[in-house]
């Protein structure tokens, strides 16, 4: 039986369905969903970070994002971007899905995210972008 894998979609994805640069990607992302290829997860982080909500995470959520800023895989000032990935790695989703180059979808992030979740007993998180997902999926003849 095969699994429906599940996505975390962070902030930069769920604004993606409605910015020009992104929009068409993203929204190719939602209809494959509708079609029963992912199952979308988020966190109220994202939630606080479109509505400046109050936010409530789970204490080991927060232990393993401040582990990723003490080994410096990001710094303190993007605490929310280790916090998303925190969220997917505590809740084992399979991925997190992100627009965000610069601090979650980066090869050596992903590396750094990774090792620290080695060392707290986490499995490893894979970070992705939404392009990753729509054409990594289909099936193509060379």
């Amino acid at each position: 039986m095969v699994q429906t894998p599940a996505l975390y979609l962070d902030t930069s994805v769920l604004g993606g369905y409605f910015d020009d640069e992104w929009k068409e990607p993203t929204q190719e992302l939602w209809r494959q969903m509708e079609r029963g290829q992912w199952l979308f997860f988020t966190s109220l982080i994202a939630a606080v970070e479109l509505t400046e909500a109050i936010l409530d995470v789970t204490g080991e959520m927060d232990e393993l994002a401040d582990a990723y800023v003490v080994q410096a895989v990001v710094t303190p000032k993007y605490h929310d971007d280790a916090r998303h990935v925190a969220v997917c790695t505590a809740a084992r989703l399979d991925y997190l899905v992100s627009w965000n180059f610069r601090h979650l979808v980066n090869v050596q992030r992903e590396a750094g995210f990774n090792g620290v979740n080695l060392l707290k007993g986490y499995p490893p998180v894979r970070i992705v972008n939404p392009l990753e997902l729509i054409y990594g999926n289909q099936e193509e003849s060379l």
